[in-house]
């Protein structure tokens, strides 16, 4: 079993978070092809009530197999419900990589977790009470990732559809918030129309903006323009490369700045630079 390090947290990438249906043994097969960075194997909304138990064994056999570099993710069903223990407690003997809680509003919820499982957690953000608790829910010890599930919490919020999400901004900037102060990884929730790259893309750009690390997708057809969205282009590497060189050129100087295209450079923009050329070669080495 593929245990994650804090390093390889920092730089694994999350560009691209694909749903498989934990009982369907063909796209179980054929997400092991599929050039995604991480995979949510859902016992949840996908899964049927009277299959979910057969599910869970489909599953397990799955996971027996390699998925290469891919990070498993198990989506549970809530503890709450007649499903929700006996998932948790099966996810824990998988091959996976960590665990995904619903409807997660309280760092309460992550602690019941923990008591049945040792894989690290990760919690769906997608009802106002959890977007304000996002905070304490970033928090908790054992919380790896937050996933926005941007569906339910606009249901919840009885809002209105519209393309630039203005509904939801706010509950997703609280999240995003939570995950960088506390070092988490962030994605965003899933664009429904997957035949529609235009809308996708806007949409992945605006994630991107934001600071989301990458989307949860609901299609293989999304894929590739969600991989490209949230990947350095090459472009950012040019400049990332350039800053870095200028900063140490004017380090060796005994200056404490540098310019770069008429724009200053300081260490900060040298951190950054380097976050990015780090990305890269991750994503680099999780292709290959």
């Amino acid at each position: 079993m593929r245990k994650e390090t804090q390093m390889d947290m920092a730089t694994r990438p999350f560009r691209s978070v694909l749903y498989i249906p934990a009982s369907k043994e063909r796209a179980l097969e054929k997400a092991r092809s599929m050039p995604v960075d991480a995979i949510i194997f859902d016992l949840e909304d996908a899964v049927a009530p009277e299959e979910k138990p057969a599910a869970r064994a489909t599953l397990a056999d799955a996971l027996k197999t390699s998925y290469g570099q891919r990070t498993r993710i198990v989506r549970i069903n809530a503890l709450d419900t007649e499903w929700g223990l006996d998932d948790a407690k099966a996810a824990t003997a998988m091959n996976c990589d960590a665990i995904l809680l619903p409807k997660v509003e309280t760092p309460a919820q992550l602690d019941r977790l923990a008591e049945i499982t040792d894989k690290p957690l990760w919690a769906m953000m997608e009802t106002p009470m959890g977007m304000l608790n996002a905070r304490d829910i970033g928090a908790h010890p054992r919380l790896q990732g937050m996933v926005m599930g941007t569906n339910d919490l606009a249901k919840e919020l009885n809002a209105r559809f519209r393309a630039d999400r203005l509904p939801m901004i706010t509950g997703l900037g609280l999240c995003v918030l939570a995950a960088k102060a506390f070092g988490k990884v962030v994605v965003d929730g899933v664009y429904n129309a997957f035949k529609d790259d235009d809308g996708l893309k806007a949409e992945c750009a605006q994630g991107r903006d934001m600071g989301m690390d990458g989307k949860t997708l609901i299609h293989p057809a999304q894929v590739d323009i969600t991989n490209a969205a949230f990947a350095p282009d090459e472009k950012e590497i040019d400049l990332a490369r350039r800053q870095i060189e200028a900063f140490e050129d004017a380090k060796a100087q005994g200056q404490g700045v540098a310019v770069v295209d008429g724009k200053i450079v300081e260490n900060l923009h040298v951190e950054t630079a380097k976050k990015t050329l780090a990305k890269a070669q991750a994503i680099a080495a999780l292709a290959g």
